[in-house]
């Protein structure tokens, strides 16, 4: 299959300028994508354990840990452990965590928002149902090969 025949070019293209743009805009609140989500993910769910948090961020909980290590010696979050669960440690923004979160999804938000602009609304949500027709054949080939 020649290469303008693969559609997954297409998308590791706009998922790669995506990225860039993200690293861009959060860079000023001095976080990383992966930062940006931890905290985007922590500022909607209090408390949240490690493990959890690296599946909503879709990372390995090793590198949620190695993540989470950083943010905390950076004073962005805090981690207790879980008043009933003791071996569960609970994670929160601290509020410096919350300043960064904001400078950051303000200026994340505004690429999301450039993206959205190129599209009237039909046109958008014809790309959402494409792209999640995408997901499943992705998913569908994958369970294939196994």
């Amino acid at each position: 299959m020649p290469a303008s025949d693969r559609l997954g070019v297409d998308l590791h293209l706009a998922d790669q300028e995506l990225m860039a743009a993200k690293r861009t805009a959060v860079e000023p609140a001095g976080l990383t994508v992966p930062q940006y989500a931890a905290l985007f993910v922590l500022a909607e769910n209090a408390g949240i354990s490690g493990a959890a948090l690296a599946r909503a961020c879709q990372v390995t909980p090793q590198a949620m840990a190695v993540l989470l290590k950083l943010l905390t010696e950076r004073g962005l979050v805090e981690r207790a452990p879980h008043r009933w669960h003791r071996n569960v440690l609970e994670t929160r923004l601290t509020d410096r965590g919350r300043a960064a979160l904001e400078l950051a999804d303000d200026r994340a938000a505004a690429v999301e928002q450039a993206l959205s602009d190129e599209f009237a609304p039909a046109e958008r949500e014809q790309l959402r149902r494409l792209l999640a027709r995408a997901t499943d054949a992705l998913r569908r080939a994958a369970d294939a090969l196994d």
